[in-house]
Parts: C-alpha cells; sequence; structure tokens
C-alpha cells in the first residue's frame, strides 16, 4: 500500500503504519492543545491513542494467525486511522474454518477487555461508567470499554466487519456459498439504511460514514464472490489475449511507449529470444521515462519478479492471484513460451459477454 511504512514483524507478518494514522495522532494532540489543556494531557490523549491502537493490532494478529491454522498465509497488518486490515491471500473455502477466522480477531478483544477487567476489579479501581469519556477518566478502564466497543462493532453482522462474515459463514453451512454471500451483503446493506437513517434523524453524521462504509463493503463483497462463482470452472485459455505486444530487454524505452500510445496493451512482457525474463508495466515505463529518460532500455526498469498462469489455469484462482499481487496482467505460458496475457479488463469483458449471451439464451427459451 502507497504511503505505508513497515514498522515491524512477528511470526513471518509485516506490519505497516499508513500514513494517514500520524495525521490522527497530530490531531488529537493538537485538538487537547487547541482545548487549553496542558501538555501532559495531549501527550496523554496520544498515549492513549497508541494502546487503543496497539489492541487493533492484537486484533488483526487474531485474525492471521487463526488463518495460518487453516494453511492460509497473511501477507501484511496495516494500520489505518479507520483501523487494521489484515491481508490474508485468500478465504477459507470451508464456512467453519471463515467462522473460525472472523471471530478469532473480536476473541482478542474480550480477552484483553476480560484481563483488564479482573485487574481493576483486584485492584479495587474501577470508576462508575458515567465519569468516564474518551478523553477522561482511569487509563486502564477506558480502555477496557474501548475493546468492549470494538466487540460491538465488529460484530455487527454487515460486511466488511467480522460480524458479516460470521453470518455468512454460518449461512453458508446451510445453502450455497454464492446465495448466503448476498444474503448476509443484503442484510448488511439494510443495516446501512437504518444507520443512515438514525444518523440524519439525530444530527450523528459519523454515523452517516458508516452507513457508506458498510454498504460499499456489502456491495464489493457479494460482487467479488459472484464474479469467483461465474469464473469457475472456465480455462484461462478462453478469455486470454492473444494478440498482444512483446519488447526485448535491450529495446529503448521508446518501443514500449510507441506500442502503449498505438494500442490498448498496459504492460509488456519481456522476451529474450522466446525465453520470458520480465515484464514491463505502465507505471514502471512511466516511471523510467522521469527518470532515465526514453533513451534507457527496458532491462533498467522491467520487472524481474512476476507471477504467470497456465492456460488450463481456472480463471477463477487467476482472477484471485490478480486481486493479490495488485497487477493488471498476468503472462500466459505454456511450455516456456509466452502464448497470451490475462488481464483484470479481459476477464470483465469476457464476464459481460457471456452474461449477454446466456440473457439470449434465456429470452430465446421464453419465446420458444
Amino acid at each position: 500500500m502507497k504511503w505505508a511504512w513497515k514498522i515491524g514483524e512477528y511470526s513471518g507478518i509485516a506490519v505497516y503504519i499508513h500514513a494517514t494514522f500520524l495525521l490522527l495522532l497530530a490531531w488529537v494532540g493538537i485538538s487537547h492543545l487547541v482545548g487549553g489543556e496542558p501538555l501532559s494531557a495531549a501527550m496523554g490523549g496520544v498515549v492513549f491513542m497508541l494502546a487503543l491502537f496497539g489492541c487493533v493490532l492484537l486484533h488483526e494478529f487474531g485474525h492471521a494467525l487463526a488463518a495460518r491454522r487453516f494453511g492460509i498465509r497473511t501477507r501484511d497488518i496495516t494500520l489505518l486511522p479507520i483501523g487494521g486490515m489484515a491481508r490474508l491471500e485468500r478465504m477459507p473455502e470451508d464456512p467453519r474454518q471463515e467462522l473460525w477466522v472472523a471471530v478469532a480477531g473480536p476473541m482478542v478483544n474480550v480477552a484483553i477487555a476480560a484481563t483488564l477487567f479482573v485487574w481493576l476489579a483486584a485492584s479495587r479501581a474501577l470508576v462508575p461508567l458515567e465519569t468516564l469519556s474518551v478523553a477522561a477518566g482511569p487509563f486502564l478502564e477506558r480502555l477496557l470499554i474501548v475493546n468492549v466497543i470494538l466487540v460491538v462493532f465488529n460484530m455487527i453482522p454487515a460486511f466488511p466487519m467480522d460480524g458479516g462474515r460470521v453470518l455468512r459463514a454460518l449461512l453458508a453451512m446451510r445453502m450455497e456459498y454464492t446465495r448466503a454471500t448476498q444474503t448476509a451483503a443484503n442484510l448488511g446493506q439494510g443495516l446501512a439504511m437504518l444507520f443512515g437513517l438514525f444518523g440524519l434523524l439525530s444530527g450523528q453524521y459519523m454515523l452517516l460514514f458508516i452507513a457508506l462504509f458498510v454498504w460499499i463493503g456489502a456491495a464489493q463483497e457479494a460482487s467479488l464472490v459472484h464474479m469467483k462463482s461465474a469464473l469457475g470452472g472456465i480455462p484461462v485459455s478462453r478469455a486470454m489475449l492473444t494478440n498482444f505486444e512483446t519488447v526485448a530487454p535491450t529495446d529503448p524505452l521508446q518501443k514500449p511507449v510507441d506500442l502503449l500510445l498505438k494500442g490498448f496493451q498496459q504492460d509488456f512482457p519481456v522476451l529474450w529470444g522466446t525465453e520470458l525474463i520480465g515484464v514491463l508495466t505502465r507505471a514502471d515505463l512511466i516511471g523510467g521515462l522521469s527518470q532515465r529518460g526514453a533513451d534507457a532500455t527496458v532491462q533498467e526498469v522491467m520487472r524481474r519478479d512476476f507471477q504467470v498462469a497456465d492456460p488450463h489455469d481456472m480463471l477463477e484462482s487467476v482472477f484471485m492471484e490478480l486481486q493479490e499481487c495488485q497487477c493488471h496482467t498476468l503472462p500466459v505460458v505454456r511450455n516456456g513460451e509466452v502464448v497470451g496475457l490475462v488481464t483484470s479488463d479481459n476477464i470483465g469483458e469476457f464476464m459481460m459477454v457471456q452474461a449477454a449471451l446466456a440473457e439470449q439464451r434465456g429470452s430465446q427459451v421464453a419465446k420458444g
């Protein structure tokens, strides 16, 4: 992710912090100072926010380590102002496994809250809840309350919260996965409408933001699962591009520039003879032009670490690879020779064509 810096690693999982998170810390500190509070209060606010996001980080590691038990790797965890994001290489296909992975994060917060409660009760340090606020009250008790709020918020039965995945997993134990996803997404969007309506009527505009967040998350999850279902059982050879251009490592960057401007292709396989040795992406081409000029060679800016597909691979798995590697194009290689390209765009176009043909066949059946 852009504008994110690595701050550590645990159990092979890299942890990143986004630049906007630093802005959040700055806002917390400045808001205390602008309110006339001393520097110590501002520092206390920043420390509390760091402790809160420490709990969020442990929440995400709960998901990641639970997924690892089922053989699913976590690429990294990124801390954002809206929370944490653990990038799993895939979601479990078994609903029971998805259920365990989904609840593992909130259970971490339950454990933190329970530990804090036992400690505070044993030390007789608990104070009445009405004396607490986000910025005032005993540090540990505020942290306890925030963890309880995290559990409640995350278990809302709507995507992209953990509760939406829990609901989908429970439904998928009794019905087909795509139908379970659509049912969970519909419920999530219904809740989003209620959040939005209540936010408008009560003037709590943060609920409008939450409603939008839930609505978009539900739509994206449903769309992703529908696409995976539609692509199931279809080989790459049926959708790959077979009319494509290649470049050589010794070609000047001006050649792929000309090809880029003349056609539709964004990324170019780099061949040494017939051997695929790299991929030149549009982003790397533009970056190379700005840093080295049009006379620089392809081999100076091409990617030597790249993924490929086989013509017999299923489009569903290749689509997921494109999502996970955040790349636009995969070369399709058969017996060491590049025979095509598969891109996010042409997979989408293939689906539109298939949907149009299915609609036409349905109309013919209806007329017959």
